[in-house]
């Protein structure tokens, strides 16, 4: 971030090459509300800080509903980090959140494993005919 310009010049190159670009654990660090509006993104992912107290915790759903409607107004994907409960993903799904990943669905796996798993789910059995 010490180049913003430089930054954003090599994110809209990406995007004209056909990539998608996300911005990764939104609401911590260096992420702000401006960078939505200045960088190119396709993808916002909730950081996972937010996420782990969802259910139990007013303000981290307060701010996983503002998370999740300020990127949908500006045509941006929603990605949850860190789901591990069925309460969470109901949740998130309430709120309309797009995408989930974490330890409900899966442990990290190699790539190879992760087309097996997919394979067994049925997600991309029959995708090919």
């Amino acid at each position: 971030m010490r180049y913003p310009e430089k930054s954003r010049d090599i994110l809209v190159q990406l995007r004209q090459r056909g990539m998608l670009v996300s911005i990764d654990d939104f609401g911590t660090g260096y992420s702000s509300l401006s960078q939505l509006k200045y960088f190119p993104f396709d993808k916002l992912k909730i950081d996972k800080s937010f996420v782990n107290d969802v259910i139990s915790n007013p303000d981290d759903a307060a701010i996983v509903r503002m998370i999740i409607a300020i990127a949908t107004s500006l045509n941006l994907k929603v990605i949850a980090e860190g789901v591990e409960t069925a309460q969470q993903l109901s949740y998130l799904r309430e709120q309309h959140c797009h995408e989930v990943q974490g330890y409900y669905f899966s442990k990290p796996v190699a790539a190879d494993q992760a087309a097996l798993l997919l394979e067994s789910d049925g997600v991309i059995a029959g995708l090919s005919s």
